[in-house]
């Protein structure tokens, strides 16, 4: 198994946001058989900075101090670019949590990770 403590926290948000987006997809997918372009207009109401930065503050106080360390570095994280659609604190926090799911991923915690995207549904 690979160790994701060898990657930045930049790289874990790359992974991170396709295990998200995964994740959030499925989810729709179970909850009801529906058109595709249907399913495709609620996930980019999840998988988008200020739905997951929005998240991420949902999803502080339910973290380990090792997710909480992870997601704060992915927070702090200097992106390159930043989008329009969001400001730079929804943009930090999403990253921050794109670099948790991530991390996760690589660690083998599927279900840590499903658990925490469940937090999305409320």
């Amino acid at each position: 198994m690979t160790n994701p403590t060898q990657y930045s926290p930049l790289a874990l948000a790359f992974l991170g946001d396709a295990v998200f987006d995964l994740l959030v997809r499925e989810s729709l997918l179970m909850q009801a058989n529906r058109p595709a372009g249907d399913l495709h207009n609620l996930a980019t109401a999840q998988v988008n900075a200020r739905a997951q930065a929005a998240l991420a503050q949902r999803l502080l106080p339910q973290l380990s101090e090792e997710e909480a360390g992870v997601f704060r570095r992915g927070k702090n994280a200097k992106p390159g670019t930043l989008p329009q659609s969001c400001s730079p604190q929804e943009y930090a926090l999403a990253t921050g949590l794109e670099a948790l799911f991530g991390w996760l991923w690589l660690r083998g915690e599927q279900e840590r990770a499903q658990e925490l995207c469940s937090f999305g549904d409320t």
